[in-house]
């Protein structure tokens, strides 16, 4: 088996204030359906949902925002969130800052530990400057800080280009990420409206060397992959004004926020993500039989069983495909993050376990560790 190639020191997670039930989010699109179909008699009319129905497409039961009132207004069904000033701490690297402390307490680590910073999320606050960059600046850490995005595996991809950073003489990198999912998704669709959660989780990547300690994994090889495809998508950019496009967020049908052909996602990332993890784990001479827990992107809950079952072999338990979707909803490139954070307990020293984020692109990363 390979050596360590990095250590896991800690990890960090922030949870926003409020919560949506589907319930709750469903009584407010199903008025916003009705209140549509009347306004407009020409159109073909939507169909309204169900809570019983989010929860047999996805497993989610709940999720956590940031801002619940606007969501819920069916006047307005998306995030009321406060323009703040260059001189005030921006929303993301706010949250990025919580997840990061939480994570550096935890490895008793203080800002002079650390020798860089990754933001690594599925969508930045501002072109510039780098959210990472501001989150540095608000921790008090010296070296250097960027950006990087490639959406729900960016976790996966950060942890890869900070045991990079290792390489290259940083002692310890934090890689942070900050998702405001809420506010790229469209709330009068009835195919996504239910999908996303707001959170940012935080892991400090280290060297394998010295004693670990409990709760610390070592990382043993990371893999990354990508494949083009149209079937998740966010169109809107910076040159939507430069074109003259005309955003229309009251449109329903709108292709400026969160976009995706479900049953093609299914089909197609389920193989791709399976496969990779298994030819990952096999060229790095562990045997599925091997794996004791698989910390999966937290999208859909009949795609993660069906993932862990091809690896695994057999349906997964709870413990070994943990799942936070029910709870927190999908988070992007945190998910598989909170699952690792909220999960890792229980495993016996040298067990191995994956942490794997797959998304739009489509981008698949798998990180294979061993407790300690």
């Amino acid at each position: 088996m390979k050596q360590p190639i990095a250590r896991l020191l800690s990890t960090g997670l922030f949870t926003p204030p409020h919560a949506i039930s589907n319930e709750e989010l469903v009584q407010a699109y199903n008025a916003f359906v009705e209140k549509w179909n009347a306004e407009n008699p020409d159109k073909e009319p939507k169909e309204g949902s169900s809570a019983a129905f989010i929860e047999k497409a996805s497993g989610i039961k709940s999720r956590f925002c940031l801002d619940k009132e606007g969501i819920l207004d069916i006047n307005r069904m998306r995030p009321k969130l406060e323009q703040r000033s260059n001189d005030q701490l921006s929303i993301m690297a706010e949250m990025g800052v919580a997840a990061a402390r939480d994570a550096m307490k935890a490895a008793d680590l203080g800002p002079d530990d650390i020798d860089a910073v990754i933001c690594a999320a599925s969508n930045m606050e501002r072109q510039y400057p780098a959210m990472a960059v501001e989150i540095q600046s608000a921790l008090g850490i010296n070296g250097y800080a960027f950006d990087m995005n490639v959406a729900c595996a960016s976790a996966a991809f950060g942890i890869q280009t900070g045991i990079g950073l290792l390489g290259t003489g940083a002692r310890r990198v934090l890689m942070v990420n900050p998702e405001i999912c809420t506010a790229h998704i469209n709330f009068k669709d009835r195919d996504g409206h239910f999908i996303f959660g707001d959170v940012a989780t935080a892991v400090i990547i280290g060297t394998p060397d010295g004693d670990a300690t409990p709760g610390q994994f070592d990382v043993l090889d990371t893999r990354l992959a990508t494949r083009f495809s149209n079937n998740i998508r966010n169109n809107m950019g910076f040159l939507d004004p430069s074109t003259d496009t005309i955003i229309d967020l009251s449109d329903p049908d709108s292709d400026k926020l969160f976009k995706q052909k479900g049953r093609s996602v299914f089909k197609e990332v389920v193989p791709l993500v399976s496969e990779m993890i298994a030819t990952h784990l096999a060229d790095s001479g562990i045997p599925l039989g091997d794996v004791r827990r698989l910390w999966l992107h937290q999208a859909n809950l009949s795609m993660n069983v069906l993932i862990a079952k091809r690896i695994l072999g057999h349906d997964p338990s709870a413990e070994e495909a943990p799942v936070v979707l029910d709870e927190y909803a999908n988070t992007s490139s945190a998910g598989s993050i909170i699952a690792y954070h909220r999960h890792r307990d229980g495993m016996a020293p040298g067990e191995i376990g994956v942490i794997s984020g797959f998304g739009a692109g489509y981008s698949a990363g798998s990180v294979i560790v061993r407790a300690n």
